[in-house]
């Protein structure tokens, strides 16, 4: 599709002539003899750039550009004058005009300001979309649960987006998505792609991470031949998670308390004190306080980071999420695969919830992704899920009750509530997952009286 440009000219043989050498150029072209023509124009026609003079009748040039902006913020605008001052210049700058051009420049001038112009919104535009695609992948709204503790931890959640300073810790096992819930806090609080930074402390030797985190500067070290910026530095006006904080290295965790505490930091082998304007997520699948008490990790440290902690349950905790987990994989796989994929039979959807998913939702993921590539035309059976098992919950066994009563307790509905204690026992307290095998509503549940565990 060929660029259209808007024209505002209230001149009308130096409109014609101006619409007559940049159709020459391949461009498609409409024209305004004022500024408010022109916006009721934008209002439903699609321009690419705006050419317009600064003396205007009615609202002038300045007033355009500002309310093109509102508009539509991604099309540039060259004001072209022939009154030009430096003056005027300075403030068509200002106002966000993409260039300021004289009527008497040369016609090679003027199409290359335009190309260069057009280039600019092009990639204003790309990136407005990439941004807007990741908000949304990284959104707490991608984030399904039908789990009142989970729907908990993304409202904890949420409400620390709004305060950029303060450092959080996320806790949950591996595979609950801790890193999925940190992007999704960066993003809300209108972080950009690139300034979240995620560090794995156990994935990197002691003896590199104090440089990965920092920074050095040329011979800080035996090898450091070069200055090298830290993931600090990369994190600046972002958000920098430390993942698996837990088996960060003693010495390290002193200077990263120091970091916290003073908002400053120092590359190894500098005393510049350069700034840590970031926030600090922290995250973690052990716990941190049986570390402290067996003084591998510092209590002050811990404190520090325990500001504001949410804790993601296990999938296993939250079986009533898994047939939204399931749809929410199945649809990216049908975009990204372009197959048909049906779906899940009830069979599979039933080993699906039955399992214990020791890797929890990552686990989860690969495991739909492995079904998805073997499938073509046809419903997921369970064998098509590559589930182990010995590694099924109790409730996937036969479940055997025992029921005794004493004559002036025994009654129908002592007996339904026996059935409801020992089925929930013997699905772990899970209420979704022991309705779904008595095939009844989970509220039967709250309704019913039920005895005591053990």
């Amino acid at each position: 599709m060929r660029p259209r440009i808007l024209i505002v000219e209230d001149n009308a043989s130096y409109a014609f002539a101006l619409e007559s050498q940049l159709s020459d150029l391949g461009y498609d072209i409409s024209v305004a003899p004022s500024a408010e023509e022109a916006v009721a124009l934008l209002d439903h026609e699609e321009v690419q750039l705006i050419i317009s003079d600064l003396m205007l009748p009615g609202m002038c040039g300045q007033g355009l550009l500002q309310t093109a902006r509102d508009k539509c913020r991604d099309v540039p605008v060259i004001i072209l004058t022939a009154h030009g001052s430096v003056e005027s210049a300075v403030n068509s700058m200002k106002n966000g005009a993409f260039d300021y051009m004289r009527k008497g420049c040369t016609a090679e001038e003027l199409a290359m300001v335009i190309k260069r112009a057009l280039d600019f919104g092009l990639l204003a535009r790309e990136n407005a979309r990439f941004k807007e695609h990741i908000s949304v992948k990284f959104s707490f709204q991608s984030i399904v649960t039908n789990s009142p503790v989970m729907r908990q931890a993304l409202l904890s959640a949420e409400k620390v987006a709004a305060s950029p300073n303060t450092t959080i810790s996320i806790h949950g096992e591996s595979g609950v998505g801790k890193e999925v819930l940190a992007r999704a806090i960066h993003f809300a609080g209108g972080g950009l792609p690139s300034n979240f930074v995620a560090v794995n402390c156990a994935a990197i030797p002691d003896a590199f991470l104090e440089s990965e985190l920092f920074g050095h500067v040329k011979g800080a070290f035996t090898g450091a031949d070069k200055e090298r910026e830290g993931k600090f530095a990369l994190a600046r006006g972002g958000t920098l998670l430390l993942d698996e904080i837990g088996d960060m290295p003693l010495p390290l965790q002193a200077k990263l308390l120091r970091v916290l505490e003073e908002r400053v930091y120092e590359k190894m082998g500098s005393n510049r004190r350069l700034p840590a304007d970031f926030r600090v997520i922290a995250s973690t699948h052990r716990d941190l306080e049986s570390l402290v008490e067996r003084e591998v990790f510092r209590m002050d440290l811990y404190h520090r980071i325990n500001i504001f902690p949410i804790n993601i349950p296990p999938l296993r905790e939250r079986r009533e999420d898994i047939p939204m987990i399931v749809e929410h994989y199945w649809s990216l796989f049908r975009q990204h695969q372009g197959k048909q994929l049906p779906g899940i039979s009830r069979r599979a959807m039933d080993a699906l919830i039955a399992y214990s998913w020791p890797g929890n939702v990552r686990e989860l993921r690969n495991r739909l992704e492995r079904a998805a590539i073997i499938v073509s035309d046809e419903l997921v059976r369970p064998e098509h899920l590559g589930l182990d098992e010995h590694r099924k919950t109790s409730s996937d066994k036969n479940i055997e009750l025992r029921l005794s009563f004493d004559a002036d307790s025994f009654s129908l509905d002592a007996v339904v509530e026996k059935v409801l204690g020992d089925v929930l026992k013997h699905c772990d307290g899970n209420k979704s997952l022991a309705a779904q095998r008595l095939k009844i509503n989970r509220k039967m549940f709250n309704r019913k009286k039920l005895p005591p565990e053990g």
